[in-house]
């Protein structure tokens, strides 16, 4: 087993309601087994690659790469010193992702049939929209997914200048739109839960349908409170992490659509176990970012409502990985060509950054 750290550069730095980025850092798990290599990912910090090399890699040493639900276990139980939310949730992530291309492809399937579909293709929306763009380069963003690339929803960030400027870009952003096109904002947790209900009253004109982290995500009454406030959908969940955790969210009543990361819920392993449980409550579930990654597997949920097209993964992604599937008619359809997820590592050592390795055997990790 393996793992690198990519970061890739921005053109200019990218912002939202609470936070300025000015790179994408990506860390590369990859898992060898009786000739075949599997290869998954997260994004975060560089420090998953020594979380997965000092923790996980003995956690699994000598299991079965096929049993890939007892290797997850076996991480969760073998980081619980590491304390497993955050970080550590990246990593297992990563070597979940992993675990299941490896699977697939030594079975010789592509990985959305052997996760079991129940729908060949999901829908998409495109997600960018920074609080940094200027009004003209939001608009043709905006406008370029729904009038070429034929998406039916966007989404823009909100929060963290004044409200005034928020209200004008969503009208600004629904007349880039049209009136056809679902307009989505997020605030990244940007606002108090009032203050959240006043700027969705105030911005009515722009026919928000989608509300994502008006307040906190830890704040659940203040998230249940604007859910029941507003005419948009509440959405939340992006920094999930445990079972608790989703189950906690839908049991508040915090949200109309439960998000969920494979890059950080646990991989493919935890987005099916969150997916289930926002089924239990009859709930939807969307995925967040990541929109390579969440392409197969969002195609064996019933309760997916959409992928996340966000344009700085895909950025990133396509610098990385060969085999990156791109949305038709606004619908993500994994492909079925290869076996596993279809996604190779490209060289890109202009962009590693570190480099720890560690060497495997056969099926032992």
């Amino acid at each position: 087993m393996s793992a690198d750290v990519y970061q890739i550069e921005l053109d200019e730095p990218h912002a939202d309601g609470t936070l300025t980025w000015r790179h994408i850092t990506v860390v590369i798990s990859t898992v060898r087994a009786d000739g075949v290599t599997g290869v998954g990912w997260t994004y975060g910090a560089g420090g998953a690659a020594d979380v997965i090399r000092d923790v996980l890699a003995p956690a699994i040493d000598g299991m079965d790469t096929m049993d890939v639900q007892g290797c997850w276990q076996a991480m969760r139980v073998g980081a619980r010193n590491a304390l497993v939310p955050g970080l550590v949730m990246s990593a297992i992530s990563a070597v979940d992702i992993a675990l299941w291309d490896l699977k697939a492809k030594t079975l010789g399937t592509p990985l959305s049939w052997l996760l079991g579909r129940v729908r060949t293709a999901v829908p998409v929306y495109g997600s960018g929209g920074f609080t940094s763009l200027g009004e003209d380069e939001l608009g043709r963003q905006l406008g370029t997914w729904v009038h070429e690339d034929g998406m039916s929803s966007v989404k823009m960030k909100i929060g963290g200048t004044t409200d005034e400027r928020d209200v004008r870009r969503m009208n600004l952003a629904r007349q880039a739109i049209g009136s056809g096109a679902q307009l989505f904002v997020d605030a990244n947790g940007a606002y108090t839960a009032k203050q959240a209900v006043r700027i969705a009253d105030r911005a009515a004109e722009a026919d928000v349908t989608w509300l994502e982290e008006p307040v906190s995500s830890n704040d659940l009454t203040g998230l249940a409170m604007v859910r029941n406030a507003v005419q948009a959908d509440v959405a939340a969940g992006e920094y999930g992490t445990s079972e608790g955790y989703f189950r906690e969210m839908c049991q508040a009543g915090a949200v109309d659509c439960l998000q969920v990361d494979v890059t950080r819920c646990g991989g493919i392993t935890g987005f099916l176990r969150a997916a289930a449980i926002a089924g239990s409550f009859e709930l939807e579930i969307s995925s967040h970012t990541a929109p390579q990654l969440h392409a197969a597997v969002s195609c064996a949920v019933p309760n997916i409502r959409h992928i996340e097209w966000f344009s700085d993964h895909v950025r990133a992604d396509e610098i990385l990985f060969a085999g990156c599937v791109r949305p038709d008619d606004g619908f993500l359809t994994p492909q079925t060509e290869l076996s596993g997820h279809g996604l190779a590592v490209r060289d890109a050592t202009d962009h590693r950054v570190q480099f720890p390795t560690w060497s495997a055997t056969s099926r032992s990790l």
